[in-house]
């Protein structure tokens, strides 16, 4: 098998038995007998005849509209999701809970209630850098307290009144599944309710 003049092997053994005169000469050579100098002409754009044959093809990431998928019924998932009147996104909502609510410890969270005059329960979440850590376990531990609030709609609903709640998150939240949690927010609720 005959090497390219152009490898760098090629370079490397030829400088060893050749002049770099003798070389250019070898490339000069290659060069004429493989590269051709003559252009090519220019074709037309070949047409087709028929009567369908300007018709463009949709592209593959393109469907039909009766392949795309239906549209999602709203109405169904929003029973699900977490109402922005149900949060609560004030700091100084937060503080007053902390001062005139009432605390009940747990061992994944610590909860802060407060009676409220307003159709809904309303929950804000914390989690603190020098309690949980990285950001992502941070996130996780906030996911997990809106979970457990969302899923306990039915207790909270039993409640006589209605509350704000702020969640602390505690380090040993961050290694729990969701059951754990949400047992003890349950939990919490009742100690909330016998007082």
């Amino acid at each position: 098998m005959r090497r390219k003049p152009f490898d760098k092997r090629f370079y490397a053994r030829v400088n060893s038995r050749f002049s770099l005169r003798e070389v250019k000469i070898m490339e000069s050579k290659y060069a004429k007998e493989n590269v051709s100098t003559k252009q090519s002409q220019t074709r037309q754009k070949a047409r087709v005849s028929s009567t369908h044959g300007d018709k463009e093809r949709p592209r593959r990431f393109e469907t039909t509209p009766r392949q795309r998928p239906q549209a999602a019924d709203g109405s169904s998932l929003l029973s699900f999701a977490l109402p922005k009147e149900a949060r609560l996104a004030k700091r100084a909502e937060f503080l007053r809970v902390y001062e005139q609510g009432t605390r009940c410890e747990g061992r994944l969270m610590t909860m802060f209630a407060m009676p409220n005059n307003r159709p809904l329960n309303r929950i804000g979440v914390t989690a603190t850098k020098k309690a949980i850590g990285k950001a992502h376990d941070r996130n996780r531990a906030k996911r997990l307290m809106r979970e457990c609030f969302r899923l306990s709609r039915r207790e909270l609903d039993a409640l006589t009144q209605r509350y704000d709640i702020v969640l602390n998150a505690r380090r040993s939240i961050v290694f729990a599944k969701l059951e754990k949690p949400l047992a003890e927010f349950r939990m919490l609720i009742g100690k909330l309710a016998a007082k």
